[in-house]
């Protein structure tokens, strides 16, 4: 079956429904359930779990769908195209807060799939622990596991595969973090785009960092001592209103269900790894990378991100600040007129980020052949 089609496992989904927007369809896949039918290579497959620590993981997958495709040919339609948007979001977050901008994206190019990823323990892609090591739960780590995960899908441009792919890569907050530990080298000419919504990478932020910290261990101190657990429930609010600012109620209850799903040495260790992370190997290779910030988000700091930015010297011209917060995509009921251009916006760069990668690769085979 693998021999025939690569992406065999298109049609071995768990759930598939209509997406909100019209025309578009979405559908759920768990890695165990690929594993057991066959659609995967088992040992590629157990590996990535193996590697990430991860008892399994989930995804949803988001297409252009007019007419009710039938499932055995769902394999077909993910391999008939241009290119992957994949989705990763933040800490306590899961594929469902990306809300309809991934049904945006393929109704705009029906020639993409999109593909949001549940990672880094929260979702119902779960540690094997409660409470990881930070090494194993830091931005680093979960770009590798979505990297891992392209890599075993098989949606990359395979050996004596003539059609050209790009991969663009959608990150927020914990998730756009990650989008900086992807090594470009790793991928051939216009394959990989990069797009980072409120990055909480804090290298450089010494206030955020502390809090980042002082939160993580509150709430490692709460999953020790249960007798804490009152104080919590304080603060609990207090943390998502923070994430969520600005947002819709969907990703305000997403995250506060999320976070009560999540095992509280998770959330700890996560929530610690991003505070306390020092990886400056980062490769400073902009040309298709864009920044999006808001600006009076209450986790990342406008001013200490400009200055990393411009230390690592990424163009002025790559990053773009709007008004918003830290979920500046998010079209909340006080933030309609802001944030609902925002998410246009959003959409319109990742689209172009796409379009301009996929020119460069075709720049790039004519100038090899001409060569």
């Amino acid at each position: 079956m693998l021999a025939h089609n690569p992406l065999a496992w298109g049609q071995y989904f768990y759930n598939r429904s209509h997406a909100n927007l019209p025309g578009t369809d979405h559908a759920l896949y768990r890695m165990s359930d690929l594993i057991r039918r066959g659609a995967l290579d088992p040992n590629m497959a157990r590996a990535v779990l193996h590697d990430s620590l991860l008892l399994d993981m989930v995804w949803r997958v988001t297409w252009a769908d007019d007419d009710g495709l039938p499932d055995p040919y769902l394999p077909t339609r993910f391999a008939d195209c241009d290119g992957w948007v994949i989705f990763m979001h933040g800490w306590t977050g899961n594929n469902t807060v990306w809300e309809d901008m991934p049904a945006m994206i393929v109704r705009a190019n029906p020639n993409l799939i999109c593909l949001s990823l549940d990672h880094n323990g929260f979702g119902e892609s779960r540690f094997e622990v409660d409470t990881p090591a930070l090494d194993r739960c830091c931005p680093p780590s979960a770009m590798a596991a979505a990297e891992r995960l392209v890599k075993v899908l098989r949606i990359r441009r395979q050996p004596g595969e003539t059609r050209r792919k790009v991969m663009n890569y959608v990150g927020h907050s914990m998730g756009g973090a990650a989008l900086f530990y992807l090594n470009p080298m790793n991928y051939d000419l216009g394959e990989e785009t990069r797009y980072a919504l409120a990055p909480a990478l804090l290298l450089n932020d010494t206030t955020h960092r502390a809090f980042f910290n002082a939160m993580g261990l509150g709430i490692g101190i709460v999953n020790r001592l249960r007798i804490f657990e009152p104080i919590e429930d304080i603060i609990k609010p207090n943390m998502v209103n923070a994430v969520c600012e600005g947002s819709s109620s969907y990703v305000k209850d997403t995250h506060t269900r999320q976070y009560d799903e999540t095992p509280r040495g998770t959330t700890s260790a996560t929530f610690r790894a991003m505070g306390l992370l020092q990886n400056w190997e980062i490769a400073h290779r902009w040309d298709l990378f864009r920044v999006m910030l808001g600006h009076k988000d209450a986790l990342v700091g406008l001013l200490p991100m400009m200055d990393m930015l411009s230390e690592m010297e990424m163009p002025a011209g790559h990053i773009r600040v709007v008004a918003g917060s830290h979920y500046m995509f998010s079209v909340g009921r006080d933030t309609v007129f802001q944030h609902a251009q925002n998410r246009d916006l959003a959409v319109q760069d990742i689209l172009g980020l796409h379009d301009r990668a996929f020119d460069m690769q075709k720049s790039g085979l004519v100038n090899r052949m001409i060569g």
